[in-house]
């Protein structure tokens, strides 16, 4: 979760200025009479059009930028159908999140469904088990996770080859940069394809160009020794992160909070991981960027943890962050014996193949 790399309303506004507008049509099918539907505009997330379902009907009508990513979001419902503003109608029913209109439109809501219902669809299922549950299958969830993985790979392979001369591949950006890299993004881009100038790349360039500042600065910290700080633990205790550290084990320092989504949703990969090396002489002190006790303390319970943990429960103005240039988590450091940092942000299986790599199986 970031504490915000901000590429504010100036950039987006620029990259606007003077785009050749072009009419849109879109009409819309619904069983939620009443329910307000929304057309946003994914470069920015600003919702530029609204109406209401009468009748089991909507339309929205009016101009925007000739290939705009557009979506439109019904108030009730989670899931986004998009299309690209090209200028040629389209009908979106919402009841089953499809749409009628260009053949570059349809598939690409086509892709989309084909991306997204298979994660959203296990994603649920795992949020539904008790930790107990979660826990005693997660060998078998992690193939399973695996394999949705691969098929996500397979077909962002397919898009990006068979759509280069539309603009399609714009709104799997993101996730092709999470799961190829921004290098291979690089490449296909090189290549000069159609959505290359798209606004979208443009701003995904300038935030990629601004996050390798960034992570610049943090690996900066791999091969040098620890620096020593000191928070409460939740009795209230002060201790020294020299206390753990630098002792004769391989420490994973982890940055984390009990509201951040995406910590919660590592945690029992963290929590594998010591339990599998653990005993091999592999330790965790959690760092906490909580700033209420009571749900810092809940969260540890809550999630298992049973390492260290300290916080001085000041939020994003921790030491931690001060001293290590934390500005998203979660974020990690791995300490050898001699107090050393080794590595940094591992996630994951990048966690379980750096532990096996130092202790074997």
């Amino acid at each position: 979760m970031k504490k915000g790399i901000i590429i504010a309303a100036l950039m987006t506004a620029a990259l606007s200025a003077g785009a050749q507008q072009v009419k849109y049509t879109i009409n819309g099918i619904s069983k939620d009479n009443g329910k307000k539907v929304y057309l946003v505009d994914r470069l920015d997330n600003r919702n530029v059009d609204s109406t209401v379902v009468k009748n089991g009907k909507f339309v929205l009508s009016g101009s925007a930028e000739k290939n705009a990513f557009l979506a439109v979001k019904q108030e009730n419902i989670d899931w986004l159908t998009i299309l690209f503003n090209d200028g040629i109608p389209v009908t979106v029913n919402m009841n089953d999140s499809t749409l009628k209109g260009s053949p570059a439109n349809e598939r690409l809501v086509g892709y989309d469904l084909a991306f997204g219902l298979p994660y959203g669809a296990f994603m649920r299922r795992v949020q539904k088990m008790s930790n107990e549950e979660r826990n005693s299958k997660m060998d078998a969830l992690r193939v399973e996770m695996n394999k949705i993985i691969e098929d996500m790979r397979t077909l962002l392979t397919k898009i990006f080859r068979d759509e280069r001369e539309t603009m399609i591949p714009v709104a799997f950006v993101d996730e092709y940069v999470d799961l190829f890299g921004n290098e291979k993004l690089d490449s296909a881009l090189n290549s000069k394809p159609a959505y290359a100038n798209h606004p979208m790349l443009k701003k995904l360039q300038a935030m990629m160009n601004a996050q390798k500042a960034e992570e610049a600065k943090k690996t900066a910290f791999i091969g040098k020794l620890f620096t020593d700080l000191e928070e409460a633990d939740p009795d209230g205790k002060q201790h020294k992160l020299s206390e753990y550290v630098g002792k004769g084990k391989w420490v994973l320092v982890d940055f984390w909070a009990s509201w951040c989504g995406p910590c919660r949703a590592e945690m029992p990969n963290v929590v594998a991981a010591y339990e599998k090396y653990h005993a091999k002489g592999f330790d965790i002190v959690g760092l906490s960027f909580d700033s209420k006790k009571e749900a810092w303390v809940k969260a540890i319970a809550d999630l298992k943890m049973p390492w260290p943990h300290l916080s001085d429960l000041k939020g994003w103005k921790t030491v931690a962050s001060e001293i290590y240039g934390v500005n998203s988590i979660p974020d990690n450091l791995l300490i050898d014996p001699q107090g050393k940092i080794v590595a940094r942000g591992l996630r994951a299986q990048g966690l379980h193949q750096k532990l096996q790599e130092i202790f074997g199986e």
